[in-house]
């Protein structure tokens, strides 16, 4: 199967190829050509989709068969150990998914998040237990941190884990969770109230069927995304649900995030790639005035702009998955560069694709438009562009972090 360019990088005439063309950055390695290539024959999306639980089981099956949830879900040894996580794989797996099926990407991203607190901090049983089914497709996982009036501000949550004896008791609410109501576990930020702010909170892990957990309807989200409120109401689970120490919620929670905001971007880098060869094709094959609009200065210009957002955006993208990968510490802050030049760089290559589309670029069901409304929340999860610039800030100035 051939497909169009990731990229406009060295390939300005937007030849069809055999295999996903990696950026022309000097982070790559001989795997993540490898990979590329396996990867470059996932298909376009469903973009309606009557049954969203049915779906992402579909497509969790599909990941895991084609050997790609493997990138995302750590093996577990016999001891219990687990490798690291390539980012870079990451990047590239969620750069295709991004230009092709940003449900898939969903999926995949979800497999990771909901289980790297466990990769990274639990138990030789917990990871035993969670990380094969979800691994193979099996199980889906879920993240329940945000929550009513706690989005970005971590530290302002009020979802309460009371202590008592071998287990802790859950009350509260969580909101914009993905995958909920149909997740077969979540990891679940609660406070715990070893110290005030984000140093009283601690991880769980909450399988769905326990009793005291129901759900709320699904959220109605300006791109489709099953989300859903998840309450816990005196649900009761063992203390060996406990991920890592008491206490150390916040700092998981932001370890896991260190890795995914990053990722996140390159399917934020995809999405922006597909929208400008969309308007290439636009500009160049539609007449205004007697002209074709490519030969028009004006258009020409704001196709220069999308060009350098993109190829700027991809680059610290994949700087930050090369950091992480290759340096020791936790890269909070080549992430969150990341994250906001990515995020927001998507933002505005969207909107002048719309332009240059006119009528059609707000038609719904066209791809500029699908795209539009699926690159403009992810200014806002994960952090929000205004977070990450604290981030930013705070890692430059030495004023250490308490926002993410």
């Amino acid at each position: 199967m051939t497909l169009k360019l990731a990229s406009t990088q060295g390939h300005a005439n937007d030849a069809p190829v055999d295999a996903w063309a990696l950026w022309d950055f000097p982070f790559f390695e001989d795997r993540h050509r490898a990979l590329a290539e396996a990867v470059s024959d996932w298909p376009e999306g469903i973009h309606d989709v009557p049954d969203m639980a049915a779906e992402c089981r579909r497509i969790a099956a599909d990941l895991a068969a084609r050997g790609l949830l493997a990138h995302v879900v750590p093996e577990v040894d016999a001891d219990g150990r687990v490798a690291p996580i390539d980012v870079r794989a990451l990047c590239i797996i969620r750069e295709v998914m991004g230009d092709r099926d940003l449900l898939a990407d969903s999926v995949f991203g979800m497999q990771g998040i909901g289980t790297g607190a466990i990769w990274m901090h639990g138990t030789p049983q917990q990871r035993a237990r969670y990380l094969p089914p979800a691994r193979e497709g099996r199980a889906l996982a879920g993240f329940a941190l945000s929550e009513p009036e706690a989005g970005s501000d971590v530290a302002a949550m009020v979802t309460e884990a009371r202590r008592d004896g071998d287990h802790y008791i859950l009350n509260g609410e969580k909101t914009w969770i993905t995958n909920a109501p149909f997740a077969d576990h979540y990891i679940v930020v609660a406070r715990t109230n070893e110290a005030p702010g984000a140093r009283g909170l601690s991880a769980f892990v909450v399988d769905a069927e326990t009793p005291g957990i129901s759900f709320g309807p699904n959220i109605d989200l300006i791109a489709p995304h099953p989300a859903a409120s998840v309450i816990f109401t005196d649900c009761r689970v063992p203390a060996s649900a406990l991920i890592g120490a008491p206490g150390h919620g916040f700092k998981l929670v932001m370890g896991v995030f260190d890795i995914f905001r990053t990722s996140v971007g390159a399917a934020a880098v995809g999405a922006a790639g597909r929208a400008l060869r969309e308007t290439l094709a636009r500009v160049r094959n539609r007449h205004l005035f007697g002209r074709r609009m490519a030969d028009m200065e004006g258009v020409q210009f704001k196709i220069a702009d999308m060009t350098v957002d993109l190829e700027l955006a991809a680059m610290a993208v994949y700087r930050a998955a090369w950091a992480k990968d290759t340096r020791p510490g936790r890269g909070s802050r080549e992430a969150s560069i990341a994250k906001l030049a990515w995020s927001e760089a998507a933002g505005r290559i969207l909107d002048a694709a719309v332009q240059l589309h006119g009528g059609i670029g707000v038609t719904r069901g066209s791809v500029v438009e699908r795209l539009y409304r699926d690159v403009r929340p992810m200014r806002l999860y994960e952090g929000a562009s205004e977070v990450q610039k604290l981030i930013i800030a705070r890692a430059v100035l030495g004023l250490g972090r308490n926002a993410g």
